[in-house]
């Protein structure tokens, strides 16, 4: 195995049947929502969502560039996942984070079952859910900071500029969600949309504070 080569894992099932939340970079997102959930709920957190959670269940983050940004988030002390990169991008030396667990990349649409992949949807936060499937199985989903556009400042973060950042292209994302709907509802997922603002219409929205009723 090369040092660019990491064995595959496969997630296990450590929180079978209970709500989760994904956080993620949305500008909509806020400490106050954030802080809300804590004890409510098990919890992703997207990147730098960590920031506002440091008590977060688990970290998600596709990029290896993020891992590279981050130093592997030292300071986190919850499970670390992430996906294998594309073929296209430079070769990944996951050793120097052996925290991070990185799953198998299955395609882009759809939701992979088997625990050891994830399907991409183009985003972060996709993956979060496929991911959460893995670790929760069926029950519900709370999604914070899904806003899935860019405001009228060009803000897409509430962290606001990321150097590593690259324009999102959101219609895909969005296309990518619907794709996802009839699955989750096959696998007994329900998933909800807490997030302040957000276009992404393939799930009920609901307030915060009914999330969890």
């Amino acid at each position: 195995m090369t040092a660019t080569a990491r064995q595959a894992v496969a997630v296990p099932r450590l929180w079978p049947g209970e709500t989760v939340v994904i956080l993620g970079g949305g500008s909509s997102l806020t400490p106050a929502d954030v802080a809300f959930c804590r004890g409510q709920a098990r919890v992703i957190a997207i990147k730098e969502a960590h920031q506002l959670a440091p008590w977060a269940d688990a970290l998600y983050a596709a990029d290896a560039k993020w891992w590279r940004y981050a130093k592997g988030a030292p300071d986190f002390q919850g499970l670390k996942y992430s996906i294998e990169q594309d073929a296209s991008q430079p070769p990944t030396d996951w050793s120097q984070w052996p925290d991070v667990q990185v799953l198998q990349n299955t395609g882009v649409e759809g939701l992979e079952l088997a625990p050891s992949g994830l399907r991409t949807g183009y985003n972060s936060g996709y993956q979060a859910l496929n991911l959460s499937v893995h670790l929760a199985g069926a029950g519900r989903r709370v999604l914070l900071g899904f806003d899935m556009w860019t405001g009228p400042g060009g803000e897409q973060n509430w962290f606001g500029y990321h150097p590593n950042h690259t324009p999102s292209p959101y219609p895909l994302f969005l296309h990518a969600f619907k794709r996802l709907e009839q699955p989750l509802r096959d696998a007994g997922v329900q998933v909800v949309n807490a997030s302040r603002f957000t276009v992404l219409e393939s799930f009920p929205r609901v307030p915060l504070e009914e999330a969890f009723r």
